[in-house]
């Protein structure tokens, strides 16, 4: 046990999970490097949990950050500021929400908790719709409507909330579907539950993707088939594009794009990749929803110039260097990869994904039960191996998540799948 964990066991509470037997310090990265204490080099395969989006130590946000910080660190919403008011401008018009305004915070949770707080104060209700397997933050009200009992450690909550099929593809009562039949079968649910609850639900919050519950998805097509039906009893949809968002699945720039046949969402909440490390969330949305409040709000530190900053020249990066093209191409040649490696492989059940979004489901060899503990020796051994991964998976799932930077090439990612062979035949 280092020195440093030692005095980290000491100060901080035991539900602050670290990875690792031996807890691992990073000191600094470099592209898609990190390095830990004792010198050692890593290949970064998740991104400090997909937020180093772009780079490590990428040199555009690491110059725009400290021009910032020596014109001004801070100054609150209650002055004029320009960066936040070009960082807004950008993410408003890449939203496709008509009319949109944007709303700046430190992280996705705060973005979820704000999104939550608008819908239902625009509805006046406070029931909210959720999908299984899902997780949307840490604070009192995320936990509340996280579909995801790893994650949520209290069944107290301001909201009342009613979870619904269809975050998870090959699990559940409809996995043997076919894709239609399984979409048919998520909005009879969903019409069911609706004829059942009382009172006007505010709205439905779900991820394109779920992150924390390990790189789950319906098929495309499902949300909007959703929204169809939540238009008809006025119902908001919330997109969580917290860890989907920025071209990050490679065919789309935005999750909800792949549902997009109803419209974009009503809220779309974001944070993690677009400050490429620097603490940054947000929700946008339509403005007659956004500006609902009747009471006064600020966010000392939502907007701060120097994280926007930090956002707005990794953004420009992003989109100048099409980085959702190389999610794409990069993230479709290690996910088939990957599958040819797992081929053979009875701990592994399933590979999915979709551009540099990749999880590997492990089970028991001969059944179908997950394994969490192969999934944590695999996080050793690829780390021994010199490659860092996630972890993630809902009550019957154990997942590797691969989320690397965006700017991933073709030999590192080969580099990556091999590292990860040996650790998963190390099983």
């Amino acid at each position: 046990m280092t020195d440093l964990y030692t005095r980290h066991k000491a100060v901080l509470p035991d539900w602050l999970a670290l990875y690792y037997a031996d807890p691992v310090e990073l000191t600094h990265g470099e592209g898609r490097h990190v390095w830990d204490a004792a010198g050692r080099r890593y290949l970064d395969f998740f991104g400090g949990i997909l937020t180093t989006m772009t780079a490590h130590a990428l040199p555009e946000v690491t110059k725009a950050v400290a021009e910032q910080a020596g014109r001004l660190v801070h100054s609150s919403t209650l002055y004029l500021n320009r960066p936040m008011v070009d960082l807004a401008e950008r993410i408003a018009a890449l939203s496709g929400i008509p009319d949109a305004r944007v709303f700046f915070t430190t992280s996705g949770t705060e973005a979820n908790d704000a999104a939550l707080l608008l819908a239902t104060t625009y509805r006046r209700s406070n029931q909210i719709l959720a999908m299984r397997n899902s997780y949307h933050g840490r604070s009192f009200a995320t936990v509340g409507i996280t579909g995801n009992r790893s994650w949520s450690p209290t069944s107290l909550s301001p909201l009342q909330t009613l979870y619904v099929h269809g975050g998870v593809r090959t699990r559940g009562p409809y996995a043997a579907l076919g894709d239609a039949e399984f979409t048919a079968a998520c909005v009879a649910d969903l019409r069911d539950m609706l004829g059942q609850a009382r009172g006007g639900a505010a709205a439905l919050i779900a991820e394109p993707v779920q992150g924390v519950g390990g790189f789950t998805s319906p098929p495309d097509g499902l949300y909007g088939a959703f929204r169809e039906v939540l238009d008809e009893h006025g119902i908001l949809w919330i997109a969580d594009e917290v860890q989907t968002g920025w071209g990050r699945t490679g065919d789309h720039f935005w999750g909800w794009q792949a549902h997009g046949q109803a419209g974009p969402p009503d809220l779309l909440t974001f944070a993690k990749g677009i400050g490429n490390g620097m603490s940054i969330g947000g929700v946008v949305g339509r403005a007659e929803v956004m500006n609902c409040l009747d009471a006064n709000s600020i966010s000392t530190f939502g907007g701060s110039p120097v994280t926007v900053a930090a956002g707005l020249a990794n953004l420009t990066y992003l989109l100048e260097h099409d980085l959702q093209g190389n999610a794409r191409r990069v993230g479709g040649l290690l996910i088939e990869r990957l599958r040819a490696i797992c081929a053979q492989l009875p701990a592994v059940r399933e590979v999915r994904g979709r551009g540099l979004m990749i999880g590997v489901e492990l089970v028991r060899p001969g059944t179908d039960e997950a394994d969490p503990e192969a999934a944590a020796a695999v996080l050793e051994a690829a780390r021994e191996g010199g490659l860092l991964l996630g972890k993630g998976g809902g009550h019957s799932t154990s997942v590797l998540r691969i989320a690397p930077p965006l700017t991933l090439t073709v030999a590192e990612a080969e580099e990556g799948a091999a590292i990860l062979e040996r650790a998963l035949h190390s099983l």
